[in-house]
């Protein structure tokens, strides 16, 4: 269970970090964010990888806490990133279909 919620944790927060990055934005939304949300995304992302960090230490402890959080944060970005890159050649593909 520790896991599972300490995933999402890492997922929720690069998934906000990758948001509040304009590129993503324009990709996304199609627009970019004003300052005040983009703050707020990279507060988030921030707050949530180190809350995914505090259950996964105080769950294991620190030596193998870090070691878990290191894989649940390589794994997540992992995932991010590729939904990124899935999202871009979805819509290069729509494109080319009209």
């Amino acid at each position: 269970m520790m896991h599972a919620l300490a995933f999402a944790l890492c997922l929720a927060g690069f998934v906000a970090l990758a948001l509040a990055t304009r590129r993503q934005q324009h990709e996304v939304i199609g627009r970019s964010l004003p300052r005040g949300p983009v703050r707020g995304l990279r507060i988030a992302g921030a707050a949530a990888l180190m809350l995914a960090l505090g259950v996964l230490v105080g769950w294991q402890g620190w030596g193998l806490g870090l070691v878990m959080f290191s894989g649940h944060t390589t794994l997540a970005a992992a995932i991010v990133y590729c939904a990124l890159i899935g999202r871009v050649r979805m819509a290069a593909r729509k494109a080319g279909q009209r």
